[in-house]
């Protein structure tokens, strides 16, 4: 066989000369960032605020728990522009902003939704 040894029956490794092998096609690089982000930018992991708004806002598009997670993202949104703000590498200004809208529109249905409900329990008695 090509790549065992004659002497022992452990495979060889690629770095020990033999003809069939394909040494002259190139090796890929490993890509190592010692300080850089490995999400490439899409996950603010550094602003856990930021994320926390985002996910309640998406969340609370869900009509039994919009109330609570609503308000849950305004507070978290606010907090994770304003840690944003104050450390520019932490990033997740855009999750932050996103949780805001979500949470005020959601929030806004709910209350709408409420104001809705009690009217039509008002005019059926």
């Amino acid at each position: 066989m090509a790549n065992r040894d004659d002497e022992d029956d452990r495979p060889r490794r690629r770095d020990q000369d033999d003809d069939d092998d394909h040494d002259d096609r190139p090796r890929r690089r490993r890509r190592h960032r010692e300080e850089g982000d490995v999400t490439g930018g899409l996950i603010p992991y550094k602003n856990g605020m930021a994320l926390a708004a985002y996910y309640c806002g998406v969340f609370s598009l869900i009509p039994c728990v919009w109330g609570v997670l609503s308000i849950l993202a305004i507070i978290f949104g606010i907090l994770g522009l304003s840690r944003a703000k104050e450390h520019p590498e932490a990033k997740g200004k855009a999750h932050a902003i996103t949780g805001i809208v979500l949470g005020s529109i959601t929030l806004l249905l709910a209350i709408a939704a409420t104001v809705f409900f009690v009217v039509t329990a008002a005019k059926t008695r």
